[in-house]
């Protein structure tokens, strides 16, 4: 699929600035590491799961149907626990059309025991920080001209985005390749319809900030962006290449990505929420390996101290090979589906 979930993130995240102002500090995680493959280390033992919820927790949040959406869905959940540990793995959709239901009792229930929420990443509500760090980042002199930088079968759908997005082609001309790339997926979000803050993750925050509950990310915004900027110009092309769509053709593949989520068919959502990643194999290590392979490594880290959390990130992370359950698996943990 050429509208890649996890751009679409980062353009949500961070050009957006739609994280809360009052986010606890991220928790310390066990040391991040580089590696494809972890060390292996003793088995953890996992208890079935039976979510119970706490008298203290908000109350659902009530959501408006649209008149396309289901009346519910079964999104992916995972539960992971040692003896005095529970981590809820949630895989999450960063975008949504207004009034999608999402959330059935056992999502609820989960959330509702949990005491903290940990996310990809959390950014400040200063939209100009986020401006000024893509910035700081993604701009550099003698560049060539973005149509350069991409197929020439592709410079005519080129043109055709710069046309119906707000930036000129003389600045992302002086935009490095990745930076350029996640300047064209907001115009994708456009043409869905799609306001970057109707994400998963917002409805998340509000019910946690509600509840006074910290919420922390996996990575800063910094690190999410350099993972874009230390990818080599090939790669940042293949990207490029991939976010560029005709309107008719996104909404069609948007569409089976929503369907795949919201039934929570990990099979399908490996095949839209991954497709161009496979024909990179630079870009699917540096975007999804070797950080599933991180967050498996914090989570590991997590088990050691008491309590409930609720860990949501990408269902691209969660469904296909080198997932964020295989990571956890080659250390002996077993990442238990619930739904």
């Amino acid at each position: 699929m050429k509208t890649q979930i996890l751009s679409a993130a980062v353009a949500a995240l961070l050009l957006a600035g739609c994280a809360t102002s009052n986010t606890a500090q991220a928790p310390a995680p066990a040391e991040p590491v580089v590696a494809a493959t972890p060390e292996p280390a003793a088995p953890v033992a996992v208890e079935e799961p039976v979510p119970t919820p706490v008298a203290e927790a908000p109350a659902p949040l009530p959501l408006e149907n649209s008149a396309a959406a289901p009346a519910t869905g079964s999104p992916a959940l995972w539960r992971i626990a040692d003896e005095d540990t529970t981590i809820w793995l949630f895989g999450t959709i960063h975008v949504l059309p207004t009034g999608f239901t999402w959330r059935n009792p056992t999502i609820d229930a989960a959330i509702a025991e949990s005491q903290g929420l940990i996310l990809e990443t959390v950014t400040s509500d200063d939209q100009s920080q986020a401006a000024l760090m893509l910035m700081r980042l993604g701009m550099s002199a003698n560049l060539p001209p973005i149509g350069e930088r991409v197929d020439a079968e592709l410079r005519p759908q080129l043109a055709s985005m710069i046309a119906r997005g707000p930036f000129p082609e003389s600045f992302l001309n002086g935009l490095e390749t990745w930076a350029a790339s996640l300047m064209l997926v907001g115009i994708t979000l456009n043409d869905l319809g799609l306001d970057p803050e109707s994400g998963v993750e917002e409805q998340l925050e509000l019910i946690f900030e509600l509840a006074e509950l910290p919420i922390a990310g996996l990575e800063t915004p910094e690190e999410q962006l350099s993972f874009f900027d230390q990818l080599p110009e090939d790669a940042q092309r293949h990207f490029l290449n991939s976010v560029i769509d005709a309107p008719e053709d996104i909404r069609e593949e948007f569409n089976a990505m929503l369907e795949a989520w919201r039934s929570g068919d990990e099979d399908q959502i490996a095949m839209t929420f991954d497709d161009d990643l496979i024909f990179s194999e630079t870009l699917r290590d540096a975007l999804l390996t070797r950080r599933n392979a991180n967050w498996a490594n914090w989570i590991v880290g997590r088990l050691a101290e008491p309590g409930t959390i609720f860990v949501a990130v990408g269902a691209g992370h969660l469904a296909g090979e080198d997932t964020v359950q295989d990571f956890l698996e080659a250390q002996g943990i077993t990442a238990v589906r619930v739904q």
